[in-house]
């Protein structure tokens, strides 16, 4: 997996104890897939408007190991699982600055057209798995 992004936990993703709150995981797998992506040289914007794609999250899951807490520095760690059929598979591993493990995960996209039909990847997103 490549190192993608560093995101520090601040107070408003926490609970009362100072605990990073398990839903936040999602939206940092987000920031991971969303910088994997640019260094691929895809973004969602260029997909959404230049090929008229869309990627929703049709699966999520996350195993959690240890917790964050408010001012850690998390470590984002992503990469492109596969591209198989109509469906991108991300993998994610976040860890603390300090190497320990906090979660590992996936997500599963659909590639659809914007009224939300299935649709073959585009071309440059077959070409990442040898599956044109």
């Amino acid at each position: 997996m490549e190192h993608v992004a560093d995101v520090r936990v601040i107070y408003g993703d926490t609970d009362a104890a100072g605990i990073a709150y398990y839903g936040n995981y999602l939206r940092w797998f987000e920031v991971g897939r969303a910088e994997l992506m640019r260094r691929k040289g895809f973004s969602y914007r260029d997909v959404m408007e230049r090929d008229g794609v869309l990627l929703p999250v049709i699966e999520a899951g996350a195993s959690y190991h240890a917790s964050a807490r408010y001012d850690d520095v998390l470590r984002i760690h992503a990469e492109i699982r596969a591209v198989a059929g109509v469906r991108l598979i991300f993998g994610y591993r976040i860890e603390r600055e300090d190497g320990t493990l906090l979660v590992t995960g996936h997500t599963v996209h659909a590639f659809t057209r914007l009224n939300g039909k299935p649709v073959r990847p585009p071309a440059a997103f077959r070409e990442l798995s040898g599956s044109d």
